[in-house]
């Protein structure tokens, strides 16, 4: 499956049409639907970072992302991932336990949100 077969499933699945993606991202409709057709390797990069962040999806692979994690976390999440595979057992094992330092300290705590 191509990318801008991926997308336009996953703009048909969330919204009732094309054209109301369309609507919603601000994107001209006819561009849209060439792009869906012809491919989305002509589209400006940021249209397309834009409408994979609309559809939760991973602008690299295209692939789902979890619905309450943002964007940029998960690119995070990745990257630091990435690079925690290069490492030897020696490395994997320092970062650990570093993190499990920093994990308690106070200044380095994720604030909890509050719920009403």
């Amino acid at each position: 499956m191509t990318k801008a077969e991926i997308l336009k499933r996953e703009i048909l699945r969330q919204y009732r049409s094309v054209r109301q993606f369309a609507l919603e991202m601000n994107i001209p409709y006819s561009t849209l639907v060439t792009a869906l057709e012809r491919g989305i390797e002509g589209m400006a990069y940021g249209t397309v970072i834009r409408m994979c962040d609309k559809l939760s999806l991973n602008p690299v692979d295209f692939t789902s992302l979890e619905r309450d994690a943002s964007l940029g976390a998960q690119l995070l999440e990745n990257r630091v991932m990435q690079n925690y595979v290069k490492l030897n057992q020696e490395g994997r094992d320092k970062i650990l336990e570093l993190m499990d330092d920093f994990v308690q300290i106070d200044k380095y705590k994720q604030k909890a949100k509050k719920k009403l």
